[in-house]
């Protein structure tokens, strides 16, 4: 029987590529999280059991890299946020509330995350820019997020104010400087969306 060009045992040569680059990123958010190592292409590419050569397969240097980490941050804050907004039962207060809770649970469940993407990357000078892009476009989405479950006009400087408070309040928070409760800092964030956007 012929073998289908590019299967390798049932896989196909995309898939295998799909899942080094699962891979890389999973190791590079290991890394990048973990003050005691240095970031480099050479200790992502060990925790992930990977040579150079597939880390060039899918990403053009480490900065490629860390980027599309950021990036996978970013939708999944986005969209779980969104998610648990519109399963959660009664008006718009307790559905703003789902939606803050579902962010601060998705760092305490892994608090990579937001090392990575709200701490480790200013660190970066080439990210740095980026960082900024992903909390303006949160910003926007948090706004447009007020505009549907409030009923508020789409208002970018108060969208802008409530994500860069979390940023700055996270970033206490998991450094430690702020001694406070999920259930605290969730109860904390909700008033403040609530607030900026009360009508």
């Amino acid at each position: 029987m012929a073998v289908r060009a590019g299967v390798y045992r049932g896989v196909s040569a995309a898939d295998r590529v799909a899942e080094r680059r699962t891979r890389l990123l999973a190791a590079g958010l290991t890394i990048w999280a973990d003050p005691g190592v240095r970031t480099t292409m050479t200790a992502v590419c060990a925790e992930a059991g990977l040579s150079e050569r597939y880390f060039y397969e899918s990403f053009t240097g480490l900065d490629a890299l860390l980027e599309a980490v950021m990036n996978d941050i970013a939708a999944e804050i986005e969209t779980t946020s969104r998610r648990a907004a519109e399963a959660a039962e009664g008006g718009p207060a307790e559905r703003v509330h789902a939606a803050v809770r579902a962010f601060v649970e998705l760092l305490l469940d892994d608090p990579r995350k937001g090392r990575v993407a709200i701490v480790e990357s200013v660190a970066v000078p080439k990210l740095r820019q980026r960082r900024t892009e992903l909390l303006r476009y949160l910003a926007h989405q948090s706004a447009i997020e007020a505009q549907r479950l409030l009923g508020a006009r789409v208002d970018e400087v108060a969208g802008l104010l409530f994500i860069g408070g979390m940023a700055e309040l996270v970033t206490a928070w998991l450094d430690g400087t702020v001694d406070a409760t999920a259930d605290e800092i969730v109860a904390a964030a909700s008033r403040a969306l609530l607030g900026l956007y009360d009508t």
